[in-house]
């Protein structure tokens, strides 16, 4: 997979976190909406429905995401398995992946992905109601390049979510995992995977995972 960007310090990420929303109120963006950063469809809005423990990937957090994994993702294979709003997926098929399934679970979540989809002639997204688990319990193994987690962090999910999400990736394929606390290689150990990169901002801890085989 492509290269990789070092992460910012925690205490420069949060700060650059907060100047960014800063920014979006000057320019009027309502804080319930946020965009795509890259690839084709770069700056479109996507809307952050209110919806107890929906929280969407923040703008700088997805950025120093698709830093690490290098920013153009043509050709991969990837499942947002708790889409949500979906900034996630659809910014993955925005620079260039082949194959992305959305994977959610609310109704109106599902149905407000569905319009994004067909508004962006979304051909590569596929959109799937159901248990995110469920969806990766079924992929074939080494089959995706990346596999992006960002469950409900009061669900408690990750350790249920890691054990077939590394199964299913490529011997060089990536899991993205957004969590409550940082994991370490001693607590990643159990899957077979490692701790490539991690940032904290505010109450997120994103890190980039592969296996360690």
């Amino acid at each position: 997979m492509p290269g990789s960007l070092q992460a910012a310090p925690a205490f420069c990420f949060a700060r650059r976190f907060g100047l960014k929303l800063h920014a979006m109120k000057k320019q009027g963006i309502p804080p319930h909406e946020i965009r795509i950063i890259g690839g084709q469809w770069k700056r479109t809005r996507l809307a952050v429905l209110d919806k107890p423990g929906l929280r969407p990937t923040p703008d700088r957090v997805r950025e120093t995401l698709f830093n690490w994994l290098g920013q153009d993702l043509t050709g991969w294979r990837c499942i947002d398995a708790f889409a949500g709003t979906g900034a996630l997926g659809f910014e993955a098929a925005s620079r260039g992946a082949v194959d992305v399934l959305l994977v959610e679970q609310d109704p109106q979540l599902v149905a407000q992905l569905r319009s994004l989809q067909t508004k962006l002639a979304a051909t590569t997204v596929h959109i799937e109601r159901g248990n995110g688990l469920t969806a990766l319990g079924r992929l074939a193994p080494s089959s995706m390049d990346l596999v992006l987690l960002d469950p409900p962090f009061e669900s408690d999910l990750w350790s249920k979510a890691l054990k077939p999400a590394a199964s299913a990736i490529k011997p060089d394929g990536a899991i993205y995992l957004e969590a409550s606390t940082a994991w370490d290689d001693a607590r990643l150990e159990p899957f077979g995977l490692t701790q490539v990169r991690h940032v904290k901002a505010g109450a997120v801890h994103a890190h980039l995972l592969r296996r360690t085989s």
